[in-house]
């Protein structure tokens, strides 16, 4: 598509404009297909929620995650070497969900104690691709005299340590909550109307596109432990004992991954195996469980 055709197309529907090329990419792309077998996908097709730069979550993020994590006004001024207040006055964050294929969460639905070398693939080679369209989504906008930039990507982000375990200065998580795509778990991930197992990543952009709702009446919304206590599967699924009516013990978490699935690495010849098990084999796996809950009267509780 000329560049022209594509301008016309942005200025008459960005958000659908934004949606298709996504979608577009997922379903096209050869890096969506695991390396060792072509044939096989990696992620479904995606969901996609746009969120408002300035929304005043990404300033309470500050509080909830760390002082370092960035909003979108300054992810996108450090890139650009500019002050924040100076970018326009609209910003607009993009943020996209990538759901794990069926034939990857069913393997590793067996497994009880390390994740099977499809899903260490999937993590691995699946990430490497939404790397590909985090650079896709930004060349796109950028070619056409926008701002973009996607944070993960650039020089300044970083992961740090404290006592309560690894946190990172650009939640993709929490910014896909911001983008009305989802809410957290007990088990510390996200479940979307797709459910838990799937990778996010997002774009910030000087684009203006409408906010999506946020879903849910609280962070947890989407959670059956946290709708009415009814649900414990990922409890029994963490071989690591991390998973708790307390919540993630990321601490643990990583012990565990580090002293029973670190050989792995040179076994299945990535560079990050992940575990997942907790992300299968649970009501949420790929679906958003509460939607039913909700539909026979029963209300969440507030968090």
């Amino acid at each position: 598509m000329e560049i022209s055709t594509k301008m016309k197309a942005l200025k008459t529907a960005p958000a659908r404009f934004i949606e298709e090329a996504v979608k577009e990419f997922v379903r096209t792309s050869p890096l969506n297909r695991l390396p060792f077998n072509p044939d096989c996908t990696i992620f479904d097709e995606p969901l996609i929620g746009f969120a408002d730069g300035d929304d005043a979550i990404f300033t309470e993020y500050k509080n909830i995650i760390a002082p370092t994590h960035l909003t979108p006004r300054e992810a996108l001024a450090k890139a650009y070497g500019e002050e924040p207040a100076d970018l326009p006055e609209h910003l607009s964050v993009i943020s996209w969900i990538l759901p794990i294929a069926a034939r990857t969460r069913e393997s590793n639905r067996r497994e009880t104690r390390i994740p099977t070398r499809l899903w260490a693939h999937t993590r691995w080679y699946g990430e490497k691709f939404n790397d590909a369209l985090r650079n896709h989504l930004v060349q796109l906008l950028t070619e056409m005299d926008y701002r973009a930039v996607a944070p993960v990507l650039q020089p300044y982000f970083r992961v740090d340590t404290n006592s309560r375990g690894p946190y990172s200065n650009w939640s993709e998580r929490h910014i896909a909550y911001a983008a009305g795509l989802g809410t957290f778990s007990l088990s510390d991930g996200f479940i979307t109307e797709r459910g838990i197992a799937h990778r996010c990543g997002s774009v910030v952009t000087d684009l203006v596109l409408p906010a999506t709702a946020k879903k849910g009446d609280n962070p947890y919304a989407n959670c059956l432990f946290y709708v009415n206590r009814s649900c414990r599967a990922c409890i029994a699924r963490c071989p690591g004992e991390a998973i708790t009516e307390k919540g993630h013990d990321k601490v643990q978490c990583s012990k565990y991954q580090r002293e029973n699935i670190g050989y792995l690495l040179k076994e299945y010849e990535v560079g990050v195996a992940g575990c997942g098990l907790c992300q299968v084999k649970v009501p949420c796996e790929f679906t958003n469980p509460a939607k039913k809950v909700k539909k026979s009267g029963k209300q969440p509780q507030s968090v």
